[in-house]
Order: structure tokens, then sequence, then C-alpha cells
């Protein structure tokens, strides 16, 4: 995906549903009218939600971890990508700097959107995963 054209995109909606364990996020295209939902698990919807609303939880969570892990080694989160949609399973990329290098790592989406939200990084869908699964 590395050729397609990235959209900006912000976090719309998180959708709970308590008795399923298929939660629901959307992002919504910045400067465009497109949506994106994505189904997630109701840990990662929590930790989104908490995240959003600036909720601690008592003992550091597993995004919690990871954010402090890469604030202890002077890493930083510049973005996130959506980047592909294969299978019905989307794929996300987080992009760190850390001192002078770029680091590209793998990632769910739920959980790139996790650490995004705490550290104010861009979210990005590309251009092709908006075409396949974007709503209007």
């Amino acid at each position: 995906m590395a050729n397609e054209k990235n959209r900006r995109a912000e976090l719309a909606r998180i959708i709970i549903n308590e008795a399923s364990d298929q939660q629901i996020i959307v992002l919504r295209e910045r400067n465009g009218s497109r949506q994106l939902p994505i189904v997630i698990g109701i840990a990662e919807v929590v930790a989104i939600d908490r995240r959003v609303k600036g909720s601690a939880s008592p003992r550091p969570m597993t995004h919690d971890l990871l954010d402090n892990i890469m604030e202890s080694l002077g890493a930083t989160i510049k973005k996130i990508v959506i980047s592909d949609l294969r299978q019905h399973t989307f794929y996300a990329r987080i992009h760190l700097k850390a001192g002078r290098k770029t680091i590209e790592i793998d990632s769910r989406p739920s959980d790139a959107i996790a650490l995004a939200v705490r550290s104010k990084a861009e979210i990005y869908v590309a251009e092709e995963v908006f075409r396949k699964a974007g709503q209007e």
C-alpha cells in the first residue's frame, strides 16, 4: 500500500454493546464524507473509550504499558495508518520516531487507534481501504 494515497481521518464514534464481544469504532474522513466502521473487541473498545474520556485505570493497562515503554525509550508516535483490508481483516501501521530513526510497526487497528488517541497522533486511512469498506 506504499503507493496509495492516505486520507486523514478521525475517530468519529465508539459503539459499545456490552452484550456482544464485537464492538464498533467508526473513523470519519476529514474533509470528506466517508466513514469506516471497524469491528473490534471489548477490551480494545474500553481502552479507546477511556482514553477519549481521559479516564485513568488504577494500574497500567496494556496500551498504557506500551505507551510508557515508548516514552521511556524516547520514541513518539507520528501517525497511524489503516493500511489494508484483506479477507475482512483490517491492517494498520504505527509510524514511530525514535531518535533519528523512523520505524513502522504492524498493528491491529484497534491497538494503533488506542495508542494514537492518547498521544494525539494523526490517524490516516489508505484510499484503497476507503474504496473497499468506506461508507458515505
